[in-house]
């Protein structure tokens, strides 16, 4: 899926900062709780042994989408074929039309979905997320106060909105996944010394005009950044390895020490990466992230 922070364009760097004891087969169990659109883990799974791997969220949509690509892959290729086949056959014209009208079907259908235990109707509605995930601006994830998604059109020539070995594959690699809903404390329970957490959370705006910090229907501001902090300390004295994903406020302000103070003692990493979202063009470019370990492995 395309989501917003999405790690594929800093997997090589995520991987030259990895703990060598993942490669040294050290390491037995993964954990992800800020899952988004999946691609460490993905990435982590068919790269190394590992014996259990843990991804979790607070967005029911998400965990939904995964399970169902777990559990029905077959089922939900058939539905996304006969999305892609309709938006495809529509005029330019059209396709708006039919991209809402999807919309508001999956807003409405959002009560009937309960979790955990997976039901043929998620099949239908895992369709529509995909291919809204696909048509909308920018691949946003956003809702509005009664949580209904509401990203408007993207206006995309021949969005290719899946691809069937892709999930195919992914539904394979989630056989063996635990998929948990729930505030990412949630992960203490299964920290110990044999385990390498990577944190990837709603990142901390680095203007004051961004605003990108709302998560799902709660907010994810420097509190919720200060207690994530205080949790990967307790995870540091259990023995665990982790990796943190964040933004570089010193992009705009070359005074500002947040992260620094905040992770005193750890080690901070800036490493080169591209803003694809920004409502002025000219704003969209490369800057830097932040990548913090409790662990000394310097970028080369």
């Amino acid at each position: 899926m395309k989501w917003a922070g999405g790690k594929t364009q800093l997997l090589p760097d995520i991987q030259e900062s990895l703990p060598p004891e993942l490669a040294q087969g050290k390491i037995k169990r993964y954990i992800e709780p800020f899952v988004g659109g999946g691609s460490v883990c993905l990435f982590l799974a068919q790269c190394y042994e590992l014996k259990e791997i843990i991804i979790s969220d607070i967005n029911p949509e998400l965990l939904v989408a995964y399970q169902t690509v777990r559990e029905d892959v077959e089922g939900l290729i058939e539905q996304l074929s006969r999305l892609r086949q309709t938006f495809l056959s529509l005029p330019e014209t059209n396709q708006a039309s039919f991209f809402y009208e999807q919309r508001d079907l999956f807003n409405r259908g959002r009560s009937e979905i309960v979790l955990p235990n997976f039901q043929s109707k998620w099949i239908r509605h895992t369709a529509q997320f995909i291919f809204l995930n696909h048509t909308c601006f920018n691949g946003l994830y956003r809702t509005n106060s009664k949580l209904d998604f509401n990203v408007p059109f993207g206006r995309y020539r021949q969005p290719s909105i899946f691809d069937e070995d892709n999930l195919r594959a992914v539904s394979q690699m989630l056989q063996s996944v635990s998929i948990m809903r729930g505030d990412f404390e949630l992960c203490n329970e299964w920290v110990d010394e044999n385990t390498f957490v990577y944190f990837d959370p709603p990142y901390r705006p680095i203007s004051k005009t961004a605003n990108f910090s709302s998560y799902y229907k709660v907010g994810f501001g420097d509190d919720e950044q200060i207690r994530l902090a205080a949790l990967l300390r307790r995870l540091d004295g259990k023995g665990a390895k982790w990796m943190l994903s964040n933004s570089d406020p010193k992009n705009e302000d070359s005074t500002d020490e947040f992260f620094e103070q905040l992770y005193q003692g750890f080690h901070i990493t800036r490493v080169k990466a591209t803003r694809a979202i920004n409502s002025n063009g000219a704003k969209r470019g490369q800057i830097t992230e932040l990548i913090i370990t409790n662990y000394r492995k310097d970028l080369k």
